[in-house]
């Protein structure tokens, strides 16, 4: 009980008691007082006063509820999508794109509304090499009132390499995340292969050569203590990392100053698994300086469920400023996939970084805040395994643009589609 409350509500429920005890006080003191009267009339008068006191502010409207300034108003707006045509690309299959991020570096000399972007395939080196596309994006720019994406077009692809310099073999990654750094590199997220003990990494790569520089502290408790039916910890297969995300009010020329990286698990650890909390995630925040990043604090996302889902998952996080993250949350049921684009505050959350099991504690665990902008569902078009998603471009409305792009599972019945929406801030 607050101090406030508890003042609020002994005044406003106990006024008769209190001039009742101040009428006692004044009689006692005013026996054989010639002024007795007049202390009376005085003492009638306060009573009064405190009667319509009482009165007024019950009759009084209720207080206004304060606006939350955790979430700055923003909205997305739907500006058309785009399927890439099924392709080999230097001798393997383009597909499984489950994570995007943009250069905004971009084209130079760029006449036309063409903008660069990577894209992570999340291949375990079967179909050919880990790796990452360069990809041009180009958006109509007839109407800039109406801009649309127009095509895209694989440009270049970069092979994923250890720090010795070879390319990882089949089965020993699991990429899924991926954002672009101010140093000249991407962050990449792997989930880990758990059925053959492989443990999760988040790894620094060179953009040009495509070789690891150094990989962030990941704590034990992410870490699987069993490849087999005796895991007790850890990250369950396939749903380890997947989302990854670099502030990018934090870049800085050369990445010179610290900045601020956010990952999280798609999918509970198996500590965290429990009948009646199957939806508690972990958000992980690092602060990047040179060579020595640091996890700073740890959070607990909230997965929203969805009825009648088989599979159900946080597939990615983008930080858009002002300690806002975008989250994509995808389903897949009957009715086929599904996504929603969330705004999530982290400002006021606890920090879970000490707590090894989430059971039985999150009563007393202030997970981060989400707020629901954009169900995809609802846009119209058929949607697809849509995991990855990132800022784009400034466009001619002055709008941010937002694109996403679907993992096809090298399946031949579905579609890497990406789509582009438009994020608007209202002061």
């Amino acid at each position: 009980m607050s101090q406030r409350w508890h003042k609020s509500k002994l005044f406003n429920k106990s006024n008769k008691i209190k001039v009742t005890a101040l009428s006692n006080y004044w009689d006692l003191k005013t026996l054989g007082d010639p002024l007795r009267g007049l202390r009376q009339r005085i003492l009638r008068l306060f009573s009064l006063a405190l009667i319509l006191l009482t009165v007024c502010t019950a009759c009084a409207p209720p207080p206004a509820v304060a606006k939350d300034r955790s979430f700055p108003e923003m909205s997305l707006d739907f500006l058309g999508e785009y399927q890439l045509p099924k392709m080999n690309f230097e001798g393997a299959p383009v597909g499984g794109l489950s994570g995007i991020t943009y250069d905004p570096k971009g084209i130079s000399a760029v006449t036309s509304k063409a903008y660069r972007f990577y894209a992570l395939s999340d291949d375990p080196s079967e179909n050919g090499e880990a790796r990452f596309y360069s990809l041009r994006l180009d958006l109509t720019s007839s109407d800039p009132a109406n801009i649309r994406l127009k095509k895209v077009t694989v440009e270049g692809v970069t092979s994923l390499k250890k720090a010795e310099g070879e390319t990882f073999s089949w089965g020993s990654i699991n990429p899924e995340g991926i954002a672009l750094s101010p140093r000249n590199s991407v962050f990449v997220a792997s989930e880990g292969v758990t059925h053959v003990g492989i443990p999760p990494f988040l790894g620094e790569f060179d953009i040009k050569t495509g070789k690891l520089r150094g990989n962030l502290p990941i704590p034990k408790r992410y870490i699987p203590d069993a490849s087999d039916e005796k895991q007790k910890q850890g990250v369950v297969d396939n749903l380890g990392f997947e989302s990854l995300t670099i502030d990018p009010e934090t870049f800085s020329p050369g990445g010179l100053d610290p900045f601020r990286l956010f990952a999280a698990t798609e999918a509970p650890l198996m500590q965290d698994l429990d009948p009646e909390q199957a939806s508690k995630l972990r958000l992980l925040h690092y602060v990047i300086v040179d060579k020595t990043p640091q996890l700073v604090s740890e959070n607990l996302y909230t997965l929203d469920q969805v009825p009648m889902t088989i599979l159900n998952g946080l597939t990615e996080l983008v930080t858009i400023g002002g300690g806002q993250i975008l989250s994509l949350e995808r389903s897949f049921g009957l009715s086929g996939y599904s996504a929603r684009i969330y705004q999530v505050a982290v400002g006021a959350a606890t920090d879970t970084s000490r707590i090894q099991s989430f059971k039985g504690r999150t009563a007393m665990i202030e997970p981060v805040r989400k707020k629901l902008l954009l169900d995809l569902s609802q846009l119209g078009i058929p949607l697809y395994n849509l995991e990855g998603m990132t800022l784009g471009p400034r466009l001619p409305d002055g709008s941010q643009s937002v694109v996403l792009v679907s993992d096809d599972n090298f399946d031949e019945a579905q579609k890497t589609q990406f789509i582009l929406l438009s994020l608007k801030r209202k002061n």
